[in-house]
């Protein structure tokens, strides 16, 4: 009997052994706790039926800017924003703000190498013919804030160089453009 017993337990492991081993590869595994696996996610800006408002995230507060980043420039990317910025965009920077040593080393960095130490137009890439037509400063007619907007947003073959300067950098190369310009 007892010899019975243990055949019928070495052939029911044996069995549970085969079936377990022997499952198709098409058919899958069993889960407990699926969601744990495959979370259910939601589109950052979609449909998140957990929230009263539906949304999947919370959008900012309307006219709030993020921390670090500058205020949006008022002027378009336009001739009528250029012209507009000719006329009405202003230096905020007072006499004792501005730097001009620090204008004409940040000129000298982001700008000579097309117009030129003296803003002739002469710059080493002028020279090498690989821009041609810089215009010279004393020969156009600009402003405060129609160099500002071009560095802003940039100017025929010129690219923005916003990206690189921040505002009160940007307001310094004005105030020593403005000095060139006047020399």
């Amino acid at each position: 009997m007892k010899k019975v017993i243990k055949n019928s337990i070495v052939l029911l492991a044996l069995i549970a052994l085969i079936t377990s081993c022997d499952r198709s590869k098409r058919t899958p595994n069993l889960q407990y706790f699926p969601n744990m696996y495959e979370p259910v996610s939601y589109e950052t800006y979609g449909v998140n039926p957990i929230y009263e408002n539906g949304m999947a995230s919370r959008l900012p507060v309307a006219g709030t800017i993020a921390r670090g980043s500058e205020f949006p420039f008022e002027y378009e990317n336009t001739i009528e924003g250029y012209d507009l910025a000719k006329e009405a965009l202003k230096n905020p920077l007072d006499s004792t703000m501005v730097d001009l040593k620090k204008g004409k080393q940040l000129y000298e960095i982001y700008c000579t190498s097309c117009h030129g130490t003296k803003g002739e137009g002469q710059g080493e890439l002028v020279k090498r013919e690989k821009f041609l037509g810089i215009p010279k400063f004393k020969d156009r007619e600009i402003t405060e804030g129609s160099i500002y907007h071009v560095i802003m947003y940039g100017k025929n073959m010129m690219g923005s160089h916003a990206s690189q300067l921040t505002e009160e950098e940007r307001w310094q190369v004005v105030a020593y453009v403005q000095e060139l310009r006047n020399n």
